[in-house]
């Protein structure tokens, strides 16, 4: 099964210069807990609930603050005609549950999740890229910043 069959494709782009509080409104409205962050037509970084809260209220940053200031800048990402077995790899790999998603023009087209690949009956290859990404630590682990 290729990523464009199960990933999520009406993706809202967060702005750098947006605040925290933007940031976690627009998760809030859209029950999700990442949001790709772009500028100039391109993709500069990736927010998630858990930056805010470890990168930003952990570290005594407000409301106000950029998501600039806490988005993950190191955004990995699949193609959206890539197998999604290449892609459970990559993430069981990274340990990181979800990636955004670029055509091979590097537009952003979608998000995928594990989540997304379950519901589109790849159960035992989710399980499988969920078990190493639980693992203590790995590249994006918070700590790590």
């Amino acid at each position: 099964m290729r990523v464009s069959n199960c990933m999520t494709k009406d993706v809202q782009i967060a702005d750098p210069e947006q605040t925290l509080r933007d940031a976690a409104l627009s998760m809030g409205r859209l029950d999700a807990g990442v949001l790709p962050v772009g500028e100039n037509d391109r993709l500069v970084g990736v927010i998630t609930d858990r930056d805010i809260a470890i990168r930003g209220v952990a570290e005594g940053k407000g409301p106000e603050a950029k998501i600039r200031d806490v988005m993950s800048t190191d955004v990995r990402y699949c193609f959206d005609d890539e197998d999604v077995d290449d892609v459970l790899h990559t993430m069981s790999a990274l340990q990181i549950r979800r990636l955004p998603v670029l055509n091979r023009d590097k537009r952003l087209v979608g998000i995928i999740s594990l989540g997304d690949i379950a519901t589109h009956g790849a159960m035992a290859e989710t399980g499988e890229a969920l078990s190493g990404i639980s693992q203590p630590g790995g590249e994006h682990s918070q700590t790590a910043h």
